[in-house]
């Protein structure tokens, strides 16, 4: 079998496993008339590899220290001998849940809001499975012996980069990988291989860029973290804050993050190219069952959220891919959410949750604390001191920011 052979037979049979798109990117570019074939000393890495270096030297990769693996910047490094680098995309655009917001349900109760990505089962689980079962079949198929890993957002592969080259998509200007028919809803996986498989693009003319002049998701970035275009100050980033900041979430961010405990989608809800994304039939992406006494896994109550035990959490969370963001952490967010609810004083919720942020206050954990502490000044107009909270301490919620 050709290499050509080869990657033709492993789209068709990414495509038949349910991967809604499948191509091949060498694991780097072949300098221009080299005849060399890719891999070998005569190649070089990506250029969005190369400027790598300096996106972690401006402090933008926050406290992600998995990230300077020097394995990140070439992926020649991650297997020895690799030519190849599969990449596969599976769609998770849920049908639309704009109806269940917390800011226009008009729910008695707060409610928080989680990201798209964690509606349904654990996303690593389901495509490692897949990938796995794809391993499998190409060992079955393929007589030459050959080494592989696979990564679901798990390895020292930036698989966004990898699918760009091979003809999967460009990457947008919120650093998001877009398909022309299936916007950015993507999850990606990779399999890096020893295989030696013909490319699926050009690496030297890779999909072209079709953003254009739209800087829709620019503007809509609450905590503006993007310093420019294509570029993710991932500190300022909902995302990042949520889910991967295991640390004190900076006071001058908390307002802008509104409700969102878990993600954020602002930056792809407005994106032109998700208009008419097409919505996935994959049951294992579809919003959970409720996950106790009738909670939404899209906006479920924050007071439900801040109360639960770390065993409670474990349990609820076990197949999803909320569980990253850690048990303190989503109490940590679950109190910023509590802040920025616009509880006022006359409505009936109002004792309940300052009772409940109160109690939080005075927990032994620091990070919980001083983030309920936080919110009940929000939520304490100016003149009325929250309990626990001496008169010195209190803050009104316009100087909070």
């Amino acid at each position: 079998m050709t290499p050509a052979e080869r990657t033709c037979w492993i789209g068709e049979r990414a495509r038949a496993s349910g991967f809604d798109l499948c191509g091949v990117a060498p694991v780097a570019r072949q300098n221009p008339g080299s005849g060399a074939v890719s891999g070998t000393d005569s190649s070089e890495s990506f250029p969005e590899l190369d400027r790598l270096p300096e996106w972690l030297a401006r402090g933008y990769g926050g406290e992600m220290n998995y990230l300077h693996d020097p394995r990140r910047a070439d992926p020649r490094r991650v297997l020895e001998g690799a030519r190849s680098l599969i990449v596969v995309a599976l769609n998770y655009n849920s049908p639309p849940q704009s109806a269940a917001s917390p800011e226009s349900a008009g729910y008695q109760s707060p409610r928080g809001w989680i990201s798209r990505y964690a509606w349904g089962d654990d996303y690593h689980e389901v495509i490692q499975q897949k990938l796995e079962a794809l391993l499998s079949d190409m060992r079955a198929e393929f007589a030459e012996p050959f080494a592989a890993r696979a990564y679901t957002d798990t390895g020292p592969i930036i698989e966004r980069v990898a699918a760009k080259y091979a003809g999967l998509g460009w990457l947008g200007k919120n650093t998001c990988l877009i398909n022309s028919q299936l916007g950015s809803w993507l999850f990606l996986g990779v399999i890096v291989t020893t295989l030696a498989l013909e490319p699926s693009a050009r690496p030297d003319s890779p999909a072209a860029d079709l953003c254009g002049t739209c800087t829709r998701c620019l503007d809509a970035c609450p905590t503006q973290a993007f310093p420019e275009p294509y570029v993710l100050d991932a500190r300022r980033c909902i995302s990042y804050l949520t889910v991967e900041l295991r640390t004190e979430i900076p006071e001058e961010l908390r307002p802008q993050m509104g409700r969102a405990v878990i993600g954020c989608d602002i930056c792809q809800d407005v994106c032109p190219w998700n208009r008419k994304a097409p919505v996935t039939s994959l049951a294992a992406f579809q919003p959970r069952n409720a996950l106790e006494n009738g909670n939404s896994p899209v906006a479920p109550e924050l007071e439900w959220l801040a109360s639960i035990s770390q065993q409670e959490f474990s349990a609820i969370f076990r197949r999803s891919a909320v569980k990253r963001a850690k048990w303190r952490g989503l109490v940590r967010n679950a109190c910023v959410a509590l802040g920025n609810s616009g509880i006022t004083l006359d409505q009936d919720t109002h004792p309940r949750i300052v009772r409940l942020l109160d109690r939080l206050a005075s927990v032994e954990d620091p990070l919980i604390s001083g983030h309920a502490r936080w919110a009940l000044a929000r939520l304490s107009p100016p003149g009325h001191a929250a309990p626990g909270l001496g008169a010195e301490n209190l803050l009104a919620p316009d100087q909070t920011n």
